[in-house]
């Protein structure tokens, strides 16, 4: 009788199961987000749990994006495999390579209210938007001023202006008994960050820059005869001798130089404003933090020597042929949450750190690293950042300059195989 029951019961629930959807209980709608800043991929995370609370007809998942592996490959593969995902973060470079996949953005209303010059990188010849600008970054010398006001007594972010002023910066810094900075060794900073200044640094003229470009593709550039190329990489032989791993320099990760700013072993580190949410872990209630430029010579009048750069990084695309239409409006009005809605804004501003690329989003950022960009660009004194790169600019380029910070290449050496690099990417 008992097991009659049980079987009276299980066939019951399996009925009521099948029926659930037509009773109304329609199952929620899956859409999924490629990440490419693994630095807030937990924060991403724990928003596509609010998010899903908020929309419960929507889950929301975060993919990461593989380290080492960069986020225009992951995507081929995924579009490879039939499982592109509804919406990817991309690299400003590469929103373009995708424009026959994704969505066109035109008509969004947050067009309107992006900051002039944000959807560049994202939109075609014709008009045609094509991607969402996620954040404006920026980047150079992060300095600790606590520790570096201990080791001096007082510091002024702008007394330093050239290559000499850095240098007596770092030997004050090291007489004091504390590592001046850490260079890390990560092939997307030197690559994709580092030797790019010499690009933007070349003229405040973006037009310049990329005429500077062609040229180097087109082999009609000696490195080693340019004075801004030769002054960056003079100011780096400096970074090299203050370097707090000079004796293995190769052997730095993310995570130490993180620890190593937050914690005040060092004075500086060169990095961007995206790594402030794990800096904030090390750092407890220091907030005094910022940012200064990367001085290519001893001319404080020269460009290049009171700038950072500074640009809309990253794009998030939607796809077009693998996701359902339900999916793509779930993703646009996904967008529109973290821009027009109130909690979205707090998440994307306070939760992310994320310096917004929208004039409607009136939320200063709490962090030290966006409020000093946001000094930088009030101020004037931002350069571009490059980003209409190859898409291996960054790996092919930064091993080059790990070979030259190791000094297993000399500066010839160095400079020879960034002009074959271009050559062989001739378009």
């Amino acid at each position: 009788m008992k097991r009659v029951k049980l079987v009276f019961w299980i066939s019951t629930l399996i009925l009521v199961l099948a029926f659930l959807p037509v009773a109304g209980y329609s199952q929620s709608l899956k859409i999924t987000f490629l990440n490419s800043k693994g630095e807030i991929q937990t924060q991403l995370e724990e928003i596509a749990v609010l998010y899903s609370g908020l929309k419960p007809d929507v889950v929301l998942e975060i993919i990461p994006c593989p380290v080492g592996q960069s986020p225009f490959e992951k995507i081929v593969s995924m579009y490879a495999s039939g499982n592109a995902p509804t919406i990817s973060m991309v690299d400003a470079g590469d929103v373009k390579k995708f424009q026959d996949r994704v969505l066109t953005l035109t008509s969004e209303k947050w067009v309107g209210d992006a900051i002039a010059g944000s959807l560049d990188m994202a939109t075609l010849g014709d008009g045609t938007v094509l991607g969402f600008p996620f954040a404006v970054e920026g980047y150079g010398l992060i300095y600790n001023k606590k520790v570096i006001d201990e080791a001096l007594g007082s510091f002024d972010p702008s007394s330093v202006r050239t290559r000499k002023d850095l240098e007596t910066l770092f030997e004050n810094i090291k007489v004091s008994g504390v590592e001046p900075l850490v260079v890390s060794p990560l092939d997307w900073s030197l690559g994709a960050h580092f030797f790019p200044i010499s690009y933007a640094a070349q003229s405040p003229d973006p037009k310049k820059v990329d005429e500077f470009l062609q040229n180097l593709r087109a082999a009609k550039v000696d490195l080693s005869e340019n004075a801004v190329v030769n002054g960056l990489l003079d100011t780096f032989d400096v970074m090299k001798k203050y370097n707090i791993d000079r004796n293995d320099p190769l052997s730095s990760t993310y995570d130490r130089g993180v620890a190593l700013i937050g914690t005040g072993e060092v004075g500086l580190w060169f990095m961007g404003n995206w790594a402030w949410p794990q800096i904030s872990e090390f750092a407890a209630d220091n907030l005094q933090f910022g940012f200064l430029p990367v001085p290519i010579s001893d001319n404080p009048d020269d460009y290049g020597n009171s700038q950072i750069p500074v640009g809309a990084t990253k794009f998030l695309i939607i796809d077009k042929d693998q996701n359902s239409k339900e999916a793509q409006e779930a993703a646009k009005d996904f967008l529109n949450w973290l821009i027009y809605d109130e909690i979205g804004q707090d998440m994307l501003v306070n939760k992310l750190n994320i310096i917004p690329a929208f004039k409607n989003v009136t939320l200063e950022p709490q962090d030290p690293l966006a409020k000093s960009i946001l000094q930088y660009i009030r101020e004037g004194k931002t350069m571009q950042f490059v980003l209409d790169l190859p898409p291996d600019h960054w790996s092919m380029v930064g091993a080059s300059m790990q070979k030259y910070l190791a000094d297993v290449v000399d500066r010839e050496g160095l400079l020879d195989e960034i002009e074959n690099y271009w050559k062989a990417n001739v378009k």
